[in-house]
């Protein structure tokens, strides 16, 4: 799936599903190193733990950031589901 975030400064986080967990997460843009260590952390979590982990998270005085848009491409995933 792709999701085209907004309110960050990554544009498109682009992953797979598979069993309910979570594969080949990467980001278009945002902080390299960051995004790197997000993909790899989250790399084969059930996704309903990625989203509980990293819902709400902020950057700076952001409403939102790459984490919490990577939730929210999670939520939308699983509407789309049903």
């Amino acid at each position: 799936m792709q999701f085209r975030t907004k309110g960050t400064c990554s544009q498109v986080i682009s992953f797979d599903i598979q069993d309910n967990k979570l594969t080949n997460v990467t980001f278009l843009g945002g902080c390299s190193g960051n995004t790197q260590g997000i993909s790899k952390l989250v790399e084969g979590m059930d996704i309903d733990e990625v989203i509980s982990r990293l819902e709400g998270i902020r950057c700076g005085s952001r409403p939102t950031s790459c984490p919490d848009q990577l939730s929210r491409a999670l939520k939308q995933y699983k509407s789309e589901q049903q």
